[in-house]
Formats: C-alpha cells, sequence, structure tokens
C-alpha cells in the first residue's frame, strides 16, 4: 500500500474555513467568542433535540480539562478515592491524580468492554463512602447506564460520564454523556468530530456551567483589575478551533453512519475466522468510532497482525493497556469480580483497525485480506 491508511484522521468538508474565516474577519482569535457560544449551543440542540435540555455544554481545550473541571466541581479533596474505568486512556484517570485523590480502577464486563456493574458494587462494599465514578464509553460504545446510575444513586456517589470517544452514541435512546451529572467529549484529531484539539463540559446545572467557566479563565475575579482569590486554569477553547467544530457538527450523523458501514463490513468478511468484533449492549446505539477485534485463538497474537498490516502502511493499534497495568498507576488498587480481569483478556487478545470513513472498499478489502492471512 504506497499511500498510509490511518486508524482514524480528521475528515474536513468546507464548513470549518467558513466560521474560521468569519473570525478573522472579525478579528475574534482569542479564547471564547461567538464561535464558542454557538458550537455550545448547536451541541446542546443536537444532544436534546426534543428541546428538553438537562444539561448545559462548556468548550474547553480538551476532554481532559473537562474531567478535571468536573472533579472540581464535584468537590473532590485530596485523599478522597475514585472509581474509575480500568480499560481506558490514562486521560480519564489522570485529573484523579491532579487533585491528590486516589484511583480505584474497576474491570470490564464482557457484553460492552465497559465498566462491570458487578465490579462497581464491589468496590463500593471494599471502599464504603466512595462519592466519585469515572466512567468511559469505550470506543463509542455505551456502558450499561441502567445499572451503573443505580449503583451511583444507592451510594450518593456523583457520575461523572467519561463520553470522549461515544459522541452521537445512545442508550435506548439516550445520548452518552447527559447521564451522569457531569458529561465530556473530545474534539482530538482521531475522533468523529475535531477541532484539531478540544473538548467539552456539560453540566447539569446553570451554576456548575458558571463555575467551571470561572475556573477556565484563570479565575479572574470581577474587579476592575485583575484579581484573583483562587487558583485557576487557562481552559477555555479558541473561538478559531470552535469554528472548526461548528463546521464538523454539521456531518456528525455523516461520520457516524460511515463509521457503522466500516464495523459492519469487517464484521461480514471475519465470520469465518476465529475473531470478534467490539461488543455493544441490545437497546445502544454505538457511533462505531473505532472498529476493533479480539483473536479468539492462541496461534495468532494481535502483535502479529499489527506488524503484517504496518508492513503495508498501515495504522493499527493495541487495545488499550489496563490502567491497573500501567507503572504509572502501579500503587492503586484494581477492583474485579472475575477471577481473571476482562479488561486483561480484551487487551491481551484486541487490536484496533483503520476506521478512517476516507478508506475506499477496495482499500478496507485489501486490510481484511491482510489480516485473514494471518490466519
Amino acid at each position: 500500500m504506497k499511500n498510509r491508511l490511518y486508524l482514524s484522521s480528521p475528515t474536513m468538508h468546507g464548513e470549518e474555513i467558513l466560521f474560521i474565516q468569519k473570525a478573522i474577519e472579525t478579528n475574534w482569535v482569542a479564547p471564547l467568542g461567538f464561535n464558542c457560544d454557538l458550537f455550545e449551543q448547536e451541541m446542546e440542540t443536537f444532544l436534546f433535540p426534543d428541546g428538553k435540555k438537562t444539561h448545559q455544554a462548556l468548550t474547553l481545550v480538551s476532554g481532559t480539562a473537562a474531567i478535571h473541571l468536573a472533579l472540581k466541581l464535584a468537590g473532590i479533596a485530596p485523599g478522597e478515592t475514585v472509581f474509575c474505568s480500568d480499560l481506558t486512556f490514562a486521560a480519564s484517570a489522570n485529573p484523579v491524580i491532579y487533585e491528590g485523590g486516589n484511583p480505584v480502577f474497576i474491570d470490564s464486563e464482557e457484553n460492552s468492554w465497559n465498566m462491570s456493574p458487578e465490579s462497581l458494587e464491589l468496590a463500593f462494599r471494599q471502599y464504603p463512602g466512595t462519592k466519585y465514578v469515572i466512567l468511559v464509553h469505550l470506543y463509542g460504545s455505551p456502558a450499561k447506564m441502567n445499572e451503573i446510575t443505580e449503583i451511583c444513586r444507592k451510594h450518593n456517589a456523583i457520575l461523572i460520564e467519561d463520553a470522549a470517544e461515544a459522541l452521537s452514541s445512545t442508550y435506548h435512546g439516550k445520548q452518552c454523556g447527559t447521564f451522569g451529572k457531569y458529561g465530556i467529549f473530545s474534539f482530538n484529531g482521531n475522533k468523529i468530530i475535531t477541532t484539531s484539539g478540544g473538548g467539552m463540559l456539560l453540566t447539569d446545572s446553570a451554576e456548575d456551567r458558571s463555575r467551571a467557566l470561572f475556573l477556565a479563565t484563570q479565575a479572574r475575579e470581577k474587579a476592575p483589575w485583575y484579581q484573583h482569590e483562587k487558583i485557576g486554569y487557562n481552559y477555555r477553547m479558541s473561538n478559531l478551533l470552535a469554528g472548526v467544530g461548528r463546521g464538523q457538527l454539521i456531518h456528525l450523523k455523516e461520520h457516524r453512519a460511515e463509521k457503522e458501514k466500516i464495523y459492519r463490513y469487517y464484521e461480514s468478511a471475519f465470520r469465518d475466522i476465529p475473531i470478534k468484533m467490539n461488543p455493544f449492549l441490545p437497546g445502544s446505539i454505538p457511533n462505531f468510532w473505532l472498529s476493533c477485534i479480539t483473536i479468539e485463538s492462541e496461534k495468532i497474537s494481535p502483535a502479529e497482525i499489527i506488524r503484517t498490516l504496518e508492513k503495508e502502511n498501515i495504522e493499527s493499534r493495541h487495545i488499550w493497556k489496563p490502567m491497573h497495568l500501567q507503572p504509572v498507576f502501579r500503587n492503586y488498587p484494581f477492583v474485579s469480580a472475575e477471577s481473571v480481569p476482562v479488561s486483561e483478556k480484551i487487551f491481551f487478545n484486541g487490536l484496533c483497525l483503520p476506521s478512517d470513513i476516507k478508506i475506499t472498499p477496495s482499500e478496507q478489502d485489501f486490510i481484511i485480506e491482510l489480516v485473514k492471512s494471518c490466519f
């Protein structure tokens, strides 16, 4: 393969430059601005098409910043425990460390690869009084939200919903990111829509959104001079990048549809070899951000498939390494209701396949044949 095939690269359309151009023409290129305001409003319209809005949006520099602010709003104090998804990217847990908290990693379950309700319930028995849960919707597949929200309610825990990978995914008709008290999205370059780098925080109260905006703008007080009574952060999104997001949002449903086509094509092609696609729950509609597989044979490893694809200039990637296996988190607890952790099985047997919506059918056929050749 001559040209490199990427796992998931940005796809631009044209509307993005129009919103950027307007920002430049009005000389509004700094953080804040009309593109930020309208991006938030348009996202709320997408998430709540019936007009029954339960959350308000705030554009930020990253999904990580959104998790950090969510923890601040939730009231985390140094030394407090936070239950975190184990099978995820480190950014989901890093903000707990920023605030001096203690992450406890919760194992996955096999039906969605997301946080296991059974393991979460076990964690509450082992660490009673825990106030915070950070749940991730992995690779765009919704978690078991009915069970998890009920467990959080029973234990009076605040749910922070990391939907960085799951924009447009739904669980029983409800958008991911809108189940918890706080929700977050990421618009990193490889996400289903992008602002090149950026994120968004959803809060369930106007008061919390105002507090988040205050903290995100260096906690500057209302005074005729620069007055600071609290530590703040430079977390606001650029008006230019928000223009990119507005142009991308127009095409979100189109992107999701193309991602599903890629997933379904892989699914059909691999029926005759020992491979399983990343699963999703009945009643859920993923955004199919990345098409992933687990290998159901001891004769072949994910690393061999990755090497085979890389020889043809095709990018693929291992499944996220579980947090409890990461050296930086080796001293923090891990809770699993299973004798063999599910997150470990998925990691050791799985990989992410190219899921770029610009991949042509012939290119996907070539990828499929390369994967099959390994068996």
